[in-house]
């Protein structure tokens, strides 16, 4: 499964300014790591968001934005957002500053075992 390559470097150019950003091939597209925590994604075409929880259900209201079931199960903090919701910059850079605010909050999840 391929992942949207223009998408990607709109979010490598929005993460330019931050720190300790490592990019990861993952679930069939391409997650990208802040500071050792998932942080955002591309599944497709489509921007797979790691965002508060408690801010789910607002951010489930603006355009372009579903529940993030990749297993069959809706994922508490996940969403993903389609094209049609982040075509302005301002629509775009909302969901990048959700990730990154969450992501200083969030819990890594715990390295397993080789």
């Amino acid at each position: 499964m391929a992942y949207n390559e223009a998408l990607a470097n709109r979010i490598r150019e929005a993460l330019l300014p931050v720190k300790q950003v490592k990019e990861k091939e993952m679930m069939g597209g391409l997650t990208f790591m802040v500071n050792g925590k998932m942080c955002v994604g591309i599944i497709q075409d489509e921007m797979m968001c790691r965002i508060d929880p408690a801010v789910q259900p607002e951010a489930l209201e603006k355009n372009g934005c579903r529940r993030m079931d990749f297993t069959g199960r809706p994922m508490k903090g996940y969403v993903m957002v389609e094209d049609s919701g982040m075509k302005s910059k301002k629509e775009f850079g909302y969901w990048i500053n959700l990730c990154l605010d969450f992501n200083t909050r969030a819990k890594a999840s715990k390295k397993r075992k080789k």
